[in-house]
């Protein structure tokens, strides 16, 4: 589930004022809108979780320091209406490669695991959004295992 607050977000920033084809940050708040996705599978967001999902912000889509701010106090609020998120992975599957799309599952690994435990739902979540990208189940698995040896997290998934 996505919070209202952060639609608002997202769709305020991705108006492309009539221009057919997406500006790159429209692309880039799709990306992170399921990487918040992630952070609120289990239920509950945990600050590791935004801090990955903001330095993921940061490094990779280039956020300013105010935008990933503004993202991540919405996100923070606990208000919980459902958004759809096929509107932002359709974005991504028409204008992604398949290397950016590995990126953003293996970005979505890292905040997964950023508390140090992998929960069942964050990893269906992930497999969910990694299908609806037509990641290759091969890439899935690799992403999961290289940000598992990256974070050396021991734990498997809880329930």
């Amino acid at each position: 589930m996505m919070l209202e607050s952060i639609k608002a977000f997202f769709a305020s920033r991705m108006a492309d004022e009539g221009e057919r084809e997406p500006s790159a940050h429209s692309l880039q708040m799709a990306a992170a809108a399921l990487l918040l996705e992630v952070s609120r599978a289990d239920f509950k967001m945990q600050e590791e979780e935004l801090t990955t999902v903001a330095d993921a912000l940061k490094s990779h889509f280039a956020f300013s320091e105010e935008d990933t701010q503004e993202l991540l106090k919405l996100a923070l609020e606990q208000d919980e209406d459902t958004v759809s998120l096929h509107p932002f992975l359709r974005l991504i599957n028409d204008h992604f490669t398949a290397e950016q799309k590995r990126r953003i599952i293996e970005d979505m690994w890292r905040v997964a695991f950023a508390d140090r435990r992998l929960d069942k739902y964050e990893e269906a979540q992930i497999r969910r959004i990694a299908d609806l990208l037509y990641v290759p189940h091969k890439d899935f698995i690799r992403t999961k295992l290289r940000v598992l040896e990256s974070t050396n997290t021991t734990s498997r998934s809880s329930g």
